[in-house]
């Protein structure tokens, strides 16, 4: 199968190109390179290095032919968003519009969507959210990727383009970055294997649902021929305070110190979790690597990175 992975070079993407081409697909990568990496595409995927709000999509588009689009590519620090509401449209919701047009065009016969669990519901009505939780987000990045799940019910009974929307939990792994605002887990591994302190925002009781990347990346090669139509929570169902991940990554990376607590950041939900019962229905997924195994593997890419 002809697959098209948007934001195919960034942490998350990445790992979906590598699914995908382990499932024997062929895979071309459009990305601008923003937050992405031209390391991180396997050689043997295509790269454009493109913004998806560009004209040139449907160039891209034109020539690959591609069956299935996997929609990566975004904005997506939540605080960030607040600052930069309208390049968070922009790119978000018009650069996701641009990518369905460019579907349409091109005769795409499915759209995977990666869209966010811990942003679109909000604070919690009741835990752990299910599918059917009211979408309130608190954030202009929240509303941006939630925006996007409208026109894709839109192009699916308008122009019959399937799709099948994931909304992710927090996502770990190799090649998130440990230099960025986003992903705790990056940021406290990086600072620990570097014999420097790790700061905890607010009490550090704050909950997550964590999950290793891997987990979310063979989601989207399940989600293929599988749970059309569908908006689908992944996640462990398991909430892991910011204290926990702290204390594990402390033994781990072996940096032994303790913990210093500085503000609270303003803008996040404090506690979330998922159900993912869904998803284990319609795709027949469940994750397969927990929260110490992959803390484990994320240290080790990050020490390895180092000693290359």
């Amino acid at each position: 199968m002809k697959i098209l992975v948007t934001g195919g070079a960034g942490f998350i993407g990445s790992h979906v190109v590598e699914a995908y081409i382990a499932a024997g697909h062929e895979v071309c990568v459009v990305d601008d390179l923003s937050t992405g990496f031209r390391r991180n595409v396997p050689k043997e995927a295509r790269l454009y290095e493109i913004d998806i709000r560009s004209e040139r999509l449907d160039e891209v588009f034109a020539r690959e032919k591609p069956q299935v689009v996997n929609h990566q590519a975004a904005k997506a620090n939540v605080r960030e968003s607040f600052e930069k509401p309208l390049l968070y449209a922009e790119v978000n919701v018009l650069g996701s519009v641009n990518v369905l047009e460019c579907c349409r065009k091109h005769g795409v016969r499915k759209v995977i969507y990666a869209s966010t669990g811990g942003a679109v519901y909000g604070e919690p009505q009741f835990l752990p959210v299910t599918e059917e939780h009211p979408i309130n987000p608190v954030d202009p990045y929240g509303a941006s990727k939630h925006h996007v799940e409208h026109y894709l019910w839109i192009y699916r009974s308008s122009f019959g383009i399937d799709f099948t929307i994931l909304r992710y939990p927090n996502v770990f792994g190799p090649r998130q970055d440990p230099f960025g605002e986003a992903g705790v887990v990056a940021i406290f591994a990086g600072k620990m294997l570097n014999k420097a302190q790790p700061t905890i925002n607010g009490t550090g009781e704050q909950e997550r649902d964590f999950m290793y990347v891997g987990d979310i990346a063979r989601a989207s090669v399940l989600a293929l021929d599988r749970a059309g139509g569908e908006i689908l929570n992944l996640a462990s169902g398991i909430p892991t305070s910011v204290n926990r991940i702290f204390q594990d990554l402390n033994e781990i990376t072996g940096f032994g110190g303790a913990a210093i607590y500085g503000p609270a950041k303003s803008g996040e939900v404090y506690r979330i979790f998922l159900r993912a019962d869904r998803a284990a229905e319609k795709l027949g997924w469940k994750p397969e690597v927990n929260l110490r195994e992959g803390l484990r593997r994320t240290v080790d890419y990050f020490q390895a990175q180092q000693q290359a």
